[in-house]
């Protein structure tokens, strides 16, 4: 994912903070203190439409700040702080807890209450303290702030409006009395009340933050005219629960990692509020990546279809209406090609308001055919499948026209503006020699290539089955000659590894590194060249104990602590276990799948972004990355994946068959799944790990016509025979 000063990586995202409490809906999100503050000069705040519309929201009774007892998280969107304000005159202890509960989703609405423990009444003046810079969200994360200078605020009897002429956008805090009826007192940016909480009574008060983009104002999703659970956010996630296959587990902790990986999937799904018919997208992670990303939410989508094949249907669609037509240099936005990034902030690098869209990743394009061609593998969407296969078609031609040389797949930015890398590692320092040496693109990534090869054979199938000979025969020759060709130049005969890509001078880039997984993944890798890959991967310069590592501890750039270059990202993970279980390496794929579930455990049930990639027997729990995104989509999505994997289950809906053998290692118990979507019906899936009476597996519900085989799905050299 890219960051930066138009769309260069220039850094890692500003911290939030140590205990930071996150929470979001949709494209917006709200990071406080764990005591409900958001305080200025931070990375915290309210933000929506890729602005933050406020940074400063500090709750102060007699001037002072409430101190922290607990968060009590109840929704992605809804969390409840507790705390308790300074004793009062002459007393040791406070008597008076203050509870905030809080909504987030399109702005932000926040119930107060002041709980008088003591026998007397407290008297007391409650402030609000309020802020809003209006920077854009890039501007932020970058440490790059280019305040408003214009945010004019304006005071009513219950209100306070901050508003940036220039950037037509701002925020209206609204401040409505409770149960005691009390109103606010304005003044400039502050919200106070003078109350008196009975003894042992309450006070109670309702806030309200109404975003205002492009001059008009709107109010939150949750508000304080209706119920909570009346909100379009909290209606979304009650039919998502409805819908989604229902998991079982019989182990707890895998139950609970299962159950949070479903719980941020839920959180992260971006809705159009004006098409609320449409299937959802899904954002790449909080708090930066609140958006629709090609790579990252195609990937996600892939992942999760376990879980939500609905989430790929929607990404499709919603990227289909935003593929390339023209040719912009600036944008990197070229016919067919599927885009990086969309955002809506109000940029100062010529980039306004309103979506705008950039198309700086070489890997999203053929991606998109790639999950095209999986939820034709699923029977899913027969119709929409049909109805985007001329997007497919204009995404292959972007391949031929625009990204292949010399029969390869290459990126190079159009200008300075762009990002440097353009494949998954994006970091500027991400793409590396085995002595260190940064590579200059033009570059040939390998990944790149295997996910091509992929987008061609996915093309090949949906030619043979609309009985198109000439296509099929066209694409079968294109897999088949780019195969040749990658095992062949990307191929370190005296490593026994494939280099991460070729450079501009078509030399190897030799570093050992994780993206070589990927290529096991797609399929493209050489049997006779597997189990070399395979036992690399899983050597002790890759693999932790608790994941492969982004670049292996002997190489010139490898820092466990970094990005990009010996990291742990749970999604590179997941891949490299599917591409390995793909080629028969059962228990490689095993020990990544469990290594990756203890590190989930260790984070209390969430895998994050990445973590840092330090040797398990050096320290037995993992360590965390400081900037992570959690929830983050593609590494929420990944124990749904390795699900998949340890159940070795492939539909191939149109071939009538469904590979079922379950490979599940010991203590994993009871795994059940009901209501999987396969084939336009719903079936019921059980699987056992052997270690009692049962083992193997069960699914029921099959419509006729599809055969269940029980045993893996055949090489991956079988790709285009398949």
């Amino acid at each position: 994912m890219g960051m930066g000063n138009g769309w260069t990586f220039e850094g890692q995202p500003a911290a939030l903070g140590g205990g930071a409490v996150t929470l979001v809906s949709g494209g917006s999100f709200c990071v406080s203190s764990r005591n409900g503050d958001i305080y200025p000069g931070s990375a915290q705040g309210v933000y929506y439409a890729d602005t933050r519309l406020l940074s400063q929201w500090e709750l102060r009774v007699d001037d002072g700040r409430i101190e922290e007892l607990q968060v009590l998280p109840a929704q992605p969107y809804h969390a409840r702080f507790i705390g308790r304000a300074a004793p009062r005159p002459g007393q040791a202890e406070s008597t008076l807890l203050v509870i905030r509960e809080r909504y987030v989703g399109g702005g932000l609405s926040e119930d107060v209450t002041l709980r008088n423990m003591s026998a007397e009444p407290a008297g007391c003046v409650v402030t609000l303290h309020i802020g809003s810079d209006v920077c854009d969200l890039f501007e932020v994360k970058t440490h790059r702030l280019h305040w408003a200078a214009d945010v004019v605020t304006a005071a009513d009897d219950r209100s306070l409006r901050l508003f940036s002429a220039t950037k037509d956008r701002g925020v209206r805090v609204v401040g409505g009395a409770g149960s005691t009826r009390v109103l606010p007192v304005t003044s400039p940016r502050m919200l106070i009340f003078h109350v008196v909480v009975p003894p042992r009574g309450e006070w109670r008060a309702c806030l309200q933050a109404n975003p205002i983009v492009d001059g008009v104002e709107s109010e939150p999703w949750f508000s304080a005219h209706g119920p909570p659970e009346s909100a379009w956010s909290a209606r979304r996630m009650v039919e998502w629960d409805r819908q989604s296959p229902t998991v079982r587990l019989s182990n707890a902790s895998l139950a609970g990692i299962v159950r949070q990986s479903r719980h941020d999937l839920g959180a992260l799904r971006l809705f159009d509020p004006e098409h609320q018919d449409l299937p959802p997208t899904i954002a790449a992670g909080a708090p930066w990546f609140m958006t629709l990303f090609g790579r990252d939410s195609l990937i996600t989508s892939w992942l999760a279809l376990l879980m939500d094949p609905n989430l790929a249907y929607g990404t499709l669609c919603r990227l289909a209406e935003l593929q390339g037509e023209k040719t912009d240099p600036l944008s990197e936005e070229e016919p067919g090609k599927i885009m990086h990034e969309l955002r809506y902030g109000a940029r100062q690098d010529g980039f306004g308001g309103g979506g705008h869209a950039y198309y700086g990743s070489v890997d999203a394009t053929p991606l998109f055919v790639v999950l095209l061609g999986e939820l034709r593998r699923w029977g899913l969407y027969p119709g929409a499948v049909d109805h985007l296969l001329p997007n497919a078609d204009a995404a292959l031609e972007w391949i031929e026209r625009y990204g292949e040389r010399d029969g390869l797949v290459w990126y190079r930015r159009k200008t300075d503006q762009g990002l440097f890398n353009q494949g998954w590692k994006d970091s500027f320092d991400g793409v590396n020699y085995a002595d260190g040496m940064l590579a200059r693109p033009p570059v040939a990534l390998a990944e790149v290539q295997g996910y091509v090869y992929a987008a061609y054979v996915a093309r090949r199938h949906f030619a043979k089955e609309a009985g198109d000979t000439r296509t099929e025969r066209r694409y079968a020759a294109k897999a088949a000659r780019l195969r040749a060709d990658f095992n062949e130049r990307f191929w370190l005969p005296d490593r026994g590894y494939f280099a991460v890509g070729l450079d501009q001078d078509g030399h190897q880039i030799d570093a050992l590194a994780s993206n070589m997984g990927h290529c096991l993944w797609s399929g493209i890798v050489d049997e006779d060249k597997a189990a070399a890959v395979a036992g690399h991967l899983l050597s002790p310069r890759m693999f932790t104990g608790f994941g492969v590592r982004t670049l292996a501890a002997d190489m010139g750039a490898y820092n466990p602590m970094s990005y990009h270059n010996g990291s742990v990202w749970p999604h590179d993970n997941a891949l490299a276990a599917a591409g390995l279980m793909r080629y028969g390496f059962v228990e490689e794929a095993q020990r990544i799948a469990t290594g990756l579930l203890e590190a989930a455990h260790a984070f209390g049930g969430r895998l994050p972004e990445l973590f840092c990639g330090f040797d398990r027997a050096e320290f037995s729990v993992p360590v965390p990355y400081p900037t992570s995104c959690a929830p983050q989509a593609w590494a929420a999505a990944t124990p749904i994946q390795l699900l998949r994997v340890l159940l070795r289950m492939d539909p191939w809906v149109p071939g009538g068959k469904v590979w079922l053998s379950p490979a599940l290692p010991e203590g994993f118990g009871e795994v059940s799944i009901s209501g999987l979507p396969i084939a336009g019906t719903r079936v019921d899936l059980t699987a056992w790990d052997g270690a009692g009476d049962r083992d193997g597996a069960e699914l029921t519900g099959l419509p006729d016509g599809i055969t269940l085989i029980r045993e893996p799905r055949p090489p991956a050299t079988a790709a285009l025979e398949a």
